[in-house]
This record gives structure tokens, sequence and C-alpha cells, in this order.
């Protein structure tokens, strides 16, 4: 799976450099190949796809596409793919003008997406999630919440070299993060402001460029130049920072890079050329770039298209502009009013997932043993009465083994308290290293454990209790053993079982100890 994984961060990459198509024939031919169908291949190939439509501006291919990847994502346990199709789905949704109306919406799935990327491990997944989420908070020009979310990715992407030109692609989303941010200030005149956001861009940018790597290092470069290159408009060197932007421009668009890098770079463009006094070509370049606003283009990038065009033409004495511009600085800031709102929801959403977090963490360790972290009696008994009053109590079979530790009292009074400690807690883990993912092990107190294992006949019962006693025989540094008695039931009648259990484990103590006692219908006996 690994491999596969890394395969999809390669072809992530050239999903956004011009290679969609080729990026997503690939995936979908992974996805195929395991049984024929789309749905049932592994869910990174499935966000390969996602991305791959995204670039290709084609928002409800890419709404689909996430749709078919959470099954994915849930079916393989992972909260971080889960997490990116949650986000993705999110942001492309708000694209298509489907939340509108229902902003609280998006914020719910992004702030469920961003708990989700908290709680992954594997890298690539991880980091992904976090761009994922970091994009999504993007779209709703929430740039505060997207920022550090694209730093993590970054720290977590040099942690695995294996990624390769990754950790400069989220140093390029923050370059181009705070370009945004600096073209919304202009729009509402916090000109010093805007420039502080510009410096920000060229600091990233350059960081980017020195940190690319792998094959398509040139376009990443490149891009990452060009950033660097805007950053420079409203600066010292107007004049150098047109010359560059003309010729990064040039060279990415040879590269068929993706056109939004393009359509960001137009007013810095036009910014250093007239500000190096050529206000007729900038007034061209603004008039090209109004014509090739992408369809799909969002309102802070139409806004700024147009907005530059109209500040040159009235520069050059156009009644008109002036007029056009009164109107555009009106909506703007009733824009970032609007901006402000959604992010005030946006923290108010954090602040409850958090306390959902925190009660959920406060209800885990209520039901936590706590020397050795796994269930205790309480979680037990609630497990019990979960399962005796479910709707399917009669038909569904539980094992219940009922464990006792032979010669423990030694360990405490050979070794000490503490010795006696660092042992429960050992058998604790070779207990539920035994057990499968819809088990349940509890320390019952002292030096008692228990566990009640889901769909398991007498024998396969019997087979988990065997290991169990064998793992505690070879754990080193420690003399203890198990008794444990074991009896199946419906899960109505685990009350009785539990008797039975009880039973057989003490006449295993009573053997001697170190052994299994299936007490089945005809009581029979199992040797460990």
């Amino acid at each position: 799976m690994r491999e596969i994984t890394l395969e999809a961060a390669s072809l992530l990459e050239h999903a956004q450099i011009g290679e969609a198509v080729a990026a997503r024939d690939r995936a979908e031919s992974v996805l195929r190949s395991v049984s024929g169908d789309l749905a049932d291949g592994p869910a990174c190939m499935h966000f390969v796809r996602v991305v791959s439509f995204i670039a290709q501006a084609e928002p409800a291919a890419a709404v689909e596409a996430a749709d078919l990847m959470l099954p994915a994502a849930e079916r393989e346990g992972s909260a971080g793919w889960r997490a990116c199709a949650l986000a993705s789905r999110a942001w492309q949704r708000s694209r298509l003008g489907q939340a509108d109306n229902d902003v609280e919406r998006v914020l719910r799935d992004l702030v469920t997406a961003e708990s989700l990327a908290a709680e992954e491990r594997e890298p690539i997944a991880a980091v992904n999630s976090l761009v994922a989420v970091a994009i999504g908070y993007w779209e709703l020009r929430l740039y505060e919440l997207a920022a550090p979310q694209f730093l993590l990715a970054h720290e977590m992407s040099r942690a695995d070299d294996r990624q390769n030109g990754n950790q400069a692609m989220w140093l390029l989303n923050l370059a181009e993060l705070h370009l945004h941010w600096a073209l919304e200030l202009y729009q509402i005149s916090q000109v010093d402001e805007a420039e502080s956001h510009t410096a920000e861009a060229e600091r990233y940018a350059l960081w980017a460029a020195a940190e690319v790597s792998g094959d398509d290092a040139g376009a990443w470069r490149e891009n990452a130049l060009l950033f660097a290159a805007c950053s420079r408009a409203d600066r010292d060197d107007p004049a150098g920072a047109a010359t560059d932007i003309e010729a990064y421009i040039e060279r990415l668009e040879t590269r068929g890079f993706m056109p939004d890098a393009m359509t960001i770079s137009k007013p810095f463009y036009a910014v250093a050329l007239s500000r190096s006094g050529r206000p007729e070509e900038a007034l061209r370049v603004m008039a090209d770039a109004v014509r090739d606003l992408p369809a799909d283009a969002d309102w802070l990038m139409v806004a700024s298209t147009h907005r530059t065009r109209a500040v040159l033409m009235a520069q050059l004495g156009s009644e008109d502009a002036q007029a056009t511009l009164a109107y555009g600085d009106s909506l703007a800031a009733a824009l970032w009013r609007q901006r402000l709102n959604t992010l005030h929801a946006a923290r108010s959403l954090h602040d409850l997932d958090a306390l959902r977090l925190q009660h959920e963490q406060m209800a885990r360790a209520a039901d936590l043993d706590a020397l050795t972290g796994i269930a205790n009696r309480r979680a037990f008994d609630h497990a019990l009465e979960c399962a005796r009053t479910a709707p399917d109590a009669a038909r569904r079979r539980i094992a219940v083994l009922l464990i006792d530790t032979d010669r423990f009292k030694q360990i405490n009074d050979t070794y000490g308290h503490a010795a006696g400690d660092t042992a429960l807690r050992s058998i604790a883990a070779a207990l539920s290293a035994q057990a499968g993912p819809g088990d349940l092990v509890a320390r019952l107190g002292g030096d008692e454990f228990a566990a009640l294992l889901s769909d398991r006949d007498e024998a396969a019962a019997a087979d988990v209790a065997v290991r169990m006693v064998q793992a505690v025989r070879e754990l080193p540094d420690c003399p203890a053993t198990l008794s444990i008695g074991v009896a199946v039931a419906s899960a109505g009648g685990l009350q009785a079982a539990l008797e039975r259990a009880d039973e057989a484990m003490y006449a295993v103590k009573r053997a001697g100890g170190d052994g299994v006692r299936l007490c089945d219908e005809d009581e029979a006996a199992l040797a460990a």
C-alpha cells in the first residue's frame, strides 16, 4: 500500500503542472485493477482523480469524485483521506455556487476535516489532508485559518524525504495565499498591510525556489520565481519585476501550467509596468487579462483584474473609470465585512469542536484504566449492557473470557509494587495484541482481566485465549501466568456466560493455573 501511496503523491504533483489527464488515466487504471470498478480502489488514487478534475476547472466532476472517494477512505479507516474528500468536496461545492446560502455547512465540513487531519499519522495522507483543509479555508478567504495548515504540511513534508517536490508546493501555496490576501487589502485601500503581505509572499516564494526537488523541479522553481517577481511589483524595482514576470509567464504557459498562477500574476504585472513608466502596456495587459478571465475565476480575481484595469484607465484620464472604481470599492468593503463575519463563524465552530473533543476525551478517560490504558470495569459493564439490549442480541454470538493472573502476589512481594505495575501494563498489552478490532479487553481490578470477543464460536474463542496465555508466558522478566475461563453465548445470555466463564477460570486455578478451560455445553476442557 505504501508504494501505491507514494505513486499517488507523485501523480498529485503531475496533475498540477499541466499533466492532469495523464495523472487521472493512471489513477483510474490503478483503481480499476482491484475489481474492475473505480469505487473499489484505494482512497489515495481517488484523490488523484479529485485533484485532476480541480486542475482542469471541472468542479462538478471533482465533487462526484470526492463522493466516490469517501467510502474508500472509510473502508480503509483513513482519517486523512476522509479529510481530503470532505474538504475538497466542500470548496468545490462552494465554487459551483451550491453553498452560497449555506456557508455554515461548508464550514462544518472543513472543521470536521481539520479534526480528521489532526488524527492522521500516515505522512502522505496527513500532508494532503492539511493542504485540502487549507485550500478550503482559502476558498472562503479565511487566510488566517489556511496559512497554519500549509505551514504544518510543509513541516511534515520535510520530515519525509520521499515526497519529492511536495514540500516546495506548500511554500508556493503560502506565497500565493499572501498575494491573494494583498490583493484583497488593496481593494479596501489598506496599502501598508497589503505590502506586508507581498513581502511575506516573496519570502515564501524564494524559500520554495530554494527547496524544489524531484523530476518537476524546473516547473515549480519557475512558478516560485514568478510569485517572487509579483511580490516585488509594488516595491523598489518595478522594471525588474515586470521583466521577470513576463519571462516566467511565458515559460509556464509553454509548459501548460495551471491557469490560476497566470491569472493572479496579471494585476501585479500591470502594476509593475505602470510603475516603471509603461502605462499603455499595462493597460493592454489588463485588457487581455479581463478578456481571458477563466469562467470559474473566483470573486477576488475577477474584482482585482477589473479594478486594476479601472485604476490604469483612471490614471490615463478616464472619468468613467472613476465611477467604476467608486462602485467597486464600496462592493469590496461589503465583501470584506462578509469575510470577517465568516471568519467569526469559523472560529466559533472551532471553539465548539474543541469543546466536543474535550468532552469526548473526558468520556474516553472515564472508560479507561489509568494504569494500563485499556478499558476499565465501567467500560466492560457498559459493553455487556449494550450487547444485551441490542436489537440483534438473540442472534449475535459473543465469547466471554475471564482472566486471572497467577503468582502476581509473588511479583509485588519480591520486586515491589512498581514492578507489579510494570507487569500489569505488559500483561494488558499482551492481551490486547491478541484481540481483534471489534473486541474489548478490560482490566476489572487488581490482577483480574476480561475480554468480550465479537462473533466467535467456541473454537475461535479458545484459540484467542490460548494465544493470550502463550503471549504472557513469553513476556521477559515476568514470572506471572494466566488462568482463563471461556464461555460463548448469545448476547442476550451473557450473564449466564459470565458465571460459566468464572467457574471455568477457577477450575484452571485449582489445576495449577497457566491454562485455558472452555466451558461449552459439554463442559469440555482445553489444555493450553
